[in-house]
């Protein structure tokens, strides 16, 4: 595919009237062509403006060709071949292993949704049928079905160029649930964004959809961001960044005169607990768990939302027999290439902030890597009383870097739990005889996390049926729900009551006749469709 430079608006590619922009290779810090045409305001309306237009069709699509719209911009990012792979790789400096996978998510997930919207049980369809000659008055006849928000605008994530931008969690999930989407392109991989860009207005003109339902936009976050959450053509906002930006744009959705949910994934430092029994066993044992831990620190140069950033370790003999193992194990790794210089950037003030911080110290250190923005991952360590006592200690380094923190008894992992902001997850490394120490934590971490892990690491979200990827503030802007996973379509979804409409004024889901053929709530009992065609089946990613 040819690289424009441009924005695309309901399927037109549109230079800017702004600034223009460019990538820049952070294993060089050398500039990309082509440059990137910036929006202005007056240009942003366009896009809002079609995606409202193409509100109505989309909406009330029959599910078969919303299915095969989905599907079919899967086909579309598989079809760019590795032109994808290698742009995305200089853009962010990841290696070609790690986008693949990143791929094969993103079009897993698109085709996973697709599989929902044949389905159909996220259309929640409930009805309480009349009772004319109920007691001591009658009931009427009431129906209720999940409709789309409106137009979601999506931003796309620095860290994952492919999985959580343009065709990813946020925007497969919004047009799953019959939302047109606005995407703002992140600016530090601006050519992946427009090659998928293309990919999913291509979709959208080989099904025959209105234009509108899908539009990419170039522009400053300060300015075209904060002006898409404000336009009132936008419903909702989807957004994977830092917690500073998530919170200027929920402050100016609520700002509105009608406030739109921001559904924001914002920062995480994914607790790990390690329990006596885990770290019973001999010294290979112990150095395999230290190595597990280290390369989900360091993994993707620790750039990612579940990266663990804090470890709470016995004290005691084998507790410092672990530290130790830790320490050597971080010795060995080289730094990675992260995303941006100005990432590497903080990195480095983060880490030196939390370094030098009272009563820390070094656990263990890397090299730096051989390329630049590549600073040597470190591992750091503290007593249990100074990380409760300490604020600099709970602050999230984004990449990698850990924090070791020591620990005597169970009362003291529930204080210092009581004491942490809201996570995506928290891991616990235990055996059989570590459960009842255990127990008292589990009720508490429920307060604290989206997920809980035994005997495994937070790296590596399953999209799939079941997870949850969210999680009180600040890890989400909203603790009911998941970004990763079939619920996360209920984000762009609402409820509507329909009371004694003829069938010629229902909307398809609800007559009589079932057209859509949707396993139905009635009268509080469920009750399932006939058999429709089977879909061919499609593997889901564990990424």
């Amino acid at each position: 595919m040819t690289l424009t430079g441009r924005s695309l608006i309901a399927g037109q590619a549109v230079a800017g009237d702004g600034k223009t922009a460019y990538a820049f290779n952070p294993v060089t810090n050398l500039q990309l062509e082509p440059g990137y045409t910036l929006l202005t305001e007056e240009q942003l309306n366009d896009a809002t403006v079609a995606a409202a237009a193409a509100y109505p069709s989309f909406s009330t699509l029959d599910p078969e060709t919303h299915a095969r719209f989905l599907e079919a911009i899967a086909e579309n990012i598989e079809a760019i071949g590795e032109e994808l792979v290698t742009r995305a790789g200089l853009e962010t400096g990841l290696p070609a292993a790690r986008l693949q996978g990143e791929r094969a998510r993103t079009t897993g997930q698109l085709r996973l949704f697709a599989g929902v919207v044949r389905q159909g049980d996220f259309r929640g369809v409930r009805i309480d049928p009349a009772l004319p000659d109920r007691a001591p008055l009658p009931r009427a006849d009431i129906r209720q079905r999940q409709i789309p928000l409106g137009p979601v605008a999506v931003f796309g994530a620095s860290n994952f160029p492919l999985a959580f931008s343009t065709a990813g969690g946020d925007t497969a999930s919004a047009l799953a649930a019959g939302c047109p989407v606005v995407f703002k392109a992140h600016n530090a991989h601006p050519g992946t964004g427009e090659l998928v860009g293309q990919a999913i207005a291509k979709a959208v003109r080989d099904t025959g959809l209105h234009p509108g339902v899908f539009s990419l936009i170039y522009g400053p976050g300060s300015s075209i961001g904060q002006a898409l959450v404000a336009d009132p053509a936008i419903k909702a906002v989807g957004f994977t960044g830092s917690q500073s930006a998530g919170i200027a744009l929920m402050r100016t959705a609520a700002a509105r005169p009608e406030p739109i949910p921001v559904y924001a994934e914002m920062s995480s430092l994914n607790p790990v607990f390690v329990f006596p029994g885990a770290i019973a066993g001999n010294a290979g044992e112990i150095d395999a768990l230290a190595r597990q831990y280290v390369a989900a620190v360091t993994g993707s140069s620790g750039q990612l939302c579940t990266s663990p950033g804090l470890l709470f370790a016995p004290a005691g003999a084998a507790g410092d027999e672990f530290a130790a193992a830790v320490g050597r194990a971080v010795s060995s790794c080289a730094g990675q290439t992260m995303l941006t210089e100005g990432i590497a950037g903080s990195w480095n003030a983060g880490a030196e902030a939390l370094g030098s911080a009272e009563n820390v110290s070094v656990v263990g250190q890397g090299a730096e890597g051989a390329t630049k923005n590549s600073p040597a991952p470190a591992i750091f360590g503290t007593g249990v009383a100074d990380f409760v006592s300490n604020p600099v200690l709970h602050q999230e380094i984004f990449g990698a870097a850990s924090l070791v923190i020591r620990y005597s008894t169970t009362e003291e992992l529930v204080h210092a739990v009581n004491r942490i902001e809201g996570q995506l997850t928290a891991s616990l490394q235990l055996t059989e005889s570590d459960y009842r120490a255990a127990a008292p934590l589990i009720p508490v971490l429920e307060q604290k996390v989206g997920r809980i892990i035994v005997n495994g690491w937070p790296t590596g979200v399953e999209v799939g049926h079941a997870m949850v990827h969210g999680g009180p503030f600040p890890a989400t802007s909203d603790t009911r729900t998941t970004s990763v996973g079939t619920l996360a379509i209920n984000r762009f979804l609402r409820p509507v009551a329909y009371q004694n409409l003829p069938q010629e004024l229902l909307p398809a889901p609800l007559q009589d006749p079932n057209p859509w053929r949707l396993n139905r709530r009635i009268d509080g009992v469920v009750q399932a469709a006939a058999a429709k065609e089977a879909a061919p089946e499609k593997a889901e990613v564990n990424a």
